[in-house]
């Protein structure tokens, strides 16, 4: 018998972490298309892990606990270590970029743990779904640098300066205490069509 859950509720949590593995790997070999590409699938991936964790019923009171460590442990490597990774290998890769990629990846786990304690709380007083974040959640950067790198032509010499203070807010907002609600249908159709563009631009199609 192995330890951890294997059924179809966390299958998606795990490829995301796999992809998001390779896309560094892509980084780190001088492939920022194809890290971006990664990056954008492994958001794909997380928009619907909890819907199709959500259809099994009669998941046990371990099942649920281990799907929001998993689900936050695969977020910060996937959305935390894996940007930082390839926002290094644009070009924040001294002084002040490096300080804000750190502060960029303690915010992103501060704003998980504290996502950890609640969620769990709130599973235990309501079976509703949660309507609205408490900060912004950290899977935003895999549409917000997606969407900068598009750009990057236009921007030109700018786009260091954007990429600094792209993930300078984003770190921020992580840890600062708003609501934010869930986007409806219309709004993860959107989202759904922007990534599906980043990868098609990544990968020469678009």
């Amino acid at each position: 018998m192995m330890l951890g859950v294997y059924d179809y509720t966390v299958v998606l949590t795990y490829v995301s972490v796999l992809i998001s593995m390779g896309g560094m790997l892509f980084s780190m070999n001088g492939y920022p298309r194809m890290a971006i590409v990664c990056l954008a699938l492994s958001g794909f991936c997380d928009m619907f892990d909890g819907k199709i964790a959500r259809t099994k019923k009669n998941r046990t009171e371990v099942e649920k606990k281990f799907g929001i460590q998993i689900d936050s442990l695969a977020d910060i490597i996937c959305f935390g270590v894996g940007p930082t990774l390839i926002a290094y290998r644009m070009g924040m890769n001294h002084g002040i970029g490096v300080a804000i990629l750190m502060f960029y990846v303690l915010a992103g786990l501060i704003r998980l743990a504290w996502y950890n304690v609640s969620e769990e709380i709130r599973q235990e007083e309501t079976t509703e779904n949660r309507e609205c974040y408490q900060g912004l959640p950290i899977t935003s950067m895999a549409v917000a640098l997606p969407i900068l790198y598009v750009f990057r032509p236009i921007l030109g010499k700018d786009f260091i300066i954007a990429l600094h203070a792209l993930v300078l807010i984003i770190g921020l907002l992580f840890i600062t205490n708003f609501r934010l609600r869930k986007p409806k249908k219309l709004g993860q159709t959107v989202m759904v069509i922007i990534v599906a563009l980043a990868v098609l631009h990544g990968l020469h199609i678009w």
